[in-house]
């Protein structure tokens, strides 16, 4: 088989395209970067709406936390304490069990049980808890200036909000929100390990990197071309951060704009 026809059997085989048996010989640098980076397509998946969902989350969180009212303020930070304080390998188990239990009592909620939906649950709630922290930090550093010269012009409410709180939330923790995206994408191969089922085979980078790692007794060439995949999309991330970080701060001197730096979490 050429490389032509491996990319075309196996580059969507991860979603249930393709070729349906793994391959069994012949284990080329062609098979291994197509069903490698098919596998990413589900590790994008991931990210990606746990990205979207976790951010509307975390601002809810950030401002619920920032509450003087109790009942708002103490469930925020105990959404908070809880998801940041436990690892996240943990909170995996912890949901594929309850979700099993659940499944049990109430059969429709099955789906909750497959990699697809549940670990999707898991990361939602994780990178909430984790971004809320930093919109709240970022709610804490709002120059007091700012919210004098809104209630100066008679800014209230929901206006106010919109117009300055928001706005200027966002200036300040995008750089921190960028590392938080980019160790999100990275936590998504923990699904692999969780105990989420794999559907027909079809996981994700890390699976299939694995396999190959098995059927060859050599890890030094399929998890080096799951790094490479992993560099390429935080090369994508911080890209695509870095241009809505220089739309937030248009209107900032250009000595004053803050500067995106990767910083990996080493302990988490």
């Amino acid at each position: 088989m050429s490389c032509w026809d491996t990319i075309q059997a196996y580059a969507l085989r991860s979603i249930g395209i393709g070729e349906r048996l793994l391959p069994r010989d012949d284990y080329g640098l062609c098979q291994q970067f197509t069903l490698i980076g098919s596998g990413m397509i589900w590790n994008i998946y991931f990210g990606v709406l746990a990205l979207c969902a976790g951010f509307f989350l975390a601002v809810a969180v950030a401002i619920g936390k920032s509450s003087k009212h109790r009942l708002i303020r103490k469930p925020a930070e105990w959404f908070i304490f809880l998801f940041r304080g436990s690892p996240l390998f943990i909170q995996f188990f912890f949901a594929y069990f309850l979700f099993l239990t659940v499944k049990q009592s109430m059969p429709f909620l099955g789906a909750f049980t497959a990699a697809w939906l549940g670990a999707l649950v898991v990361l939602f709630l994780n990178t909430a808890a984790y971004s809320g922290e930093i919109f709240y930090g970022a709610l804490l550093s709002i120059p007091k200036g700012d919210i004098e010269a809104a209630d100066a012009y008679g800014m209230a409410g929901w206006t106010r909000f919109r117009r300055i709180t928001f706005p200027t939330m966002l200036r300040l923790a995008w750089p921190a929100y960028t590392n938080e995206a980019i160790f999100l994408f990275h936590a998504t191969t923990l699904v692999f390990f969780s105990g989420f089922p794999i559907l027909k085979q079809q996981g994700d980078a890390l699976y299939y990197a694995s396999y190959f790692a098995d059927k060859t007794f050599n890890p030094f060439i399929p998890y080096p071309i799951l790094a490479f995949y992993f560099i390429l999309l935080t090369l994508v991330i911080v890209g695509v951060f870095s241009l809505v970080n220089n739309h937030l701060n248009r209107h900032m001197p250009r000595e004053a704009k803050r500067k995106i730096r990767f910083r990996p979490n080493l302990i988490r």
